[in-house]
């Protein structure tokens, strides 16, 4: 089916898209998973290997995306079936199959973290490790769970409903900055702990020994963070960036989104940290879903615990709306473009969906980590690999002239780019497939088959 000629809305300001890219960018993979990334591989030598890897593969793939989504205007299906040919135009639908499982859970986690905002405000953290894991068990599934689900996705549904200006962009352009203050609030905070010495020595002075030892698990983790948090897979930035001019600077944009959601991520590393020293938790053991078990035990042994661990709980569920709402707009903008329906009432079908498709998540954890290891290690790489393969090795010639708009010659950058693109983008990519598939059927065969049984 042609894509249906319809006046397409764009953005307002220069700095309503990138708030609107840093937003989606900066979420729960963001505030969330990065620090416990950093506490299981080695801290502060992955965040060197995470700072190389945002230059080496991050900022080249973002730029891939940004290119498709202005040169064609459309959403990931449209863009794809504009600029491909044979099986390469059906690619855009792995974006909107991702954008959808992926906000389906997505949804879920987000309402445990308004749970424990209110949590901190009426009766504090449990400081007993083993108390706040079962607290948590408890709250992460049932009604509860179902409720907060569908309350964060209407939020979602009315904010993407109202449009890219009066909804998307006007949104963002609150929640990022109010992200950014508060993280560097609550940064100054960590410091005058007195485990914010130990903190920073363990995050900040890279021992190059641990990452000789452990490249062979550093490496992967790092690429794939460093691919993850940028919202890059999904068909976010094909999206916002469709609603662009050609008179942008592409490479500045990416430039600014990646330097603002870099600097979150590490700023969150300085609030987290001295916390766990302080609290006398290993920042190696937990893992990156015992934010709601471990950290919050850590609050719970800290004076005014309950109110910095309500703050910052607060923030991770601004974040993650600011994401979710890029999320939610993949999939509508495909239904607006391709079949010209009205916007308000694409938002309330899909979010309806997405909210019944994030049932099961809510119901057990086991069935969330069923569309978490698909929709993150499977699906999302694999379109990013795919897109990546077209535009560096299929249409370098097209993709170097868009980037040049807004910007003037090149030069010897636009085959830098490219061969940036077709060398560690996708072989780092191809690298976390594969992985990533290893890893989905090992869960099959273990903790999926053992729930089956149960």
């Amino acid at each position: 089916m042609s894509s249906v000629e319809i006046p397409r809305e764009t953005w307002a300001t220069r700095i309503g898209f990138i708030f609107a890219a840093v937003g989606s960018a900066v979420g729960l993979g963001n505030i969330w998973r990065f620090p416990f990334q950093v506490g299981q591989e080695g801290g502060a030598a992955f965040l060197v290997m995470y700072l190389l890897f945002i230059l080496a593969v991050g900022f080249p793939a973002m730029l891939v995306e940004f290119v498709v989504g202005r040169y064609t205007e459309r959403n990931p299906v449209g863009a794809l079936r504009e600029i491909g040919s044979g099986a390469w135009r059906y690619v855009g639908w792995i974006f909107i199959a991702t954008g959808f499982v992926i906000l389906s859970y997505y949804s879920v986690v987000a309402g445990w973290t308004i749970r424990y905002t209110v949590l901190g405000l009426q009766d504090g953290y449990l400081a007993d490790a083993a108390e706040a894991e079962a607290q948590f068990v408890t709250l992460a599934s049932g009604l509860d769970a179902i409720v907060l689900h569908a309350l964060f996705m209407a939020a979602v549904i009315l904010i993407v409903g109202a449009g890219i200006k009066r909804g998307i962009e006007l949104a963002v352009t609150v929640m990022v900055p109010a992200i950014i203050v508060i993280v560097v609030g609550l940064a100054v905070y960590a410091a005058t702990l007195e485990g914010a010495g130990d903190a920073y020595a363990y995050y900040l002075s890279p021992d190059l020994g641990v990452i000789a030892a452990n490249w062979t698990s550093i490496l992967p983790a790092a690429a794939g963070q460093a691919f993850f948090t940028l919202s890059l897979g999904m068909g976010v930035m094909i999206t916002y960036a469709s609603y662009l001019g050609e008179d942008r600077n592409l490479a500045e944009d990416g430039a600014i989104v990646i330097g603002f959601d870099t600097a979150i991520a590490f700023v969150t590393g300085l609030i987290v940290f001295p916390i766990l020293f302080t609290a006398g938790v290993d920042p190696a053991d937990p893992g990156a879903g015992a934010i709601f078990v471990s950290l919050a035990a850590a609050f719970g042994d800290l004076t005014l615990g309950w109110l910095v661990g309500a703050v910052f709980f607060g923030t991770v569920a601004i974040a993650a709306l600011s994401s979710a709402i890029s999320l939610m707009e993949v999939v509508v903008s495909y239904v607006v473009d391709e079949h010209a329906v009205d916007r308000r009432v694409a938002a309330l079908a899909i979010g309806g969906g997405i909210f019944v498709l994030g049932i099961p998540s809510a119901y057990d954890l086991v069935l969330l980590d069923l569309f978490d290891l698909f929709a993150d290690q499977i699906l999302l790489v694999l379109g990013g690999l795919l897109l990546a393969i077209l535009v560096g090795w299929i249409l370098s010639d097209l993709a170097v002239e868009e980037l040049s708009l807004g910007i003037g010659d090149l030069g010897g950058y636009g085959t830098a780019w490219i061969w940036a693109v077709r060398i560690p983008v996708v072989l780092v990519l191809i690298v976390a497939l594969v992985l990533g598939v290893l890893d989905y059927l090992e869960f099959l065969t273990g903790p999926f088959a053992e729930w089956l049984a149960d």
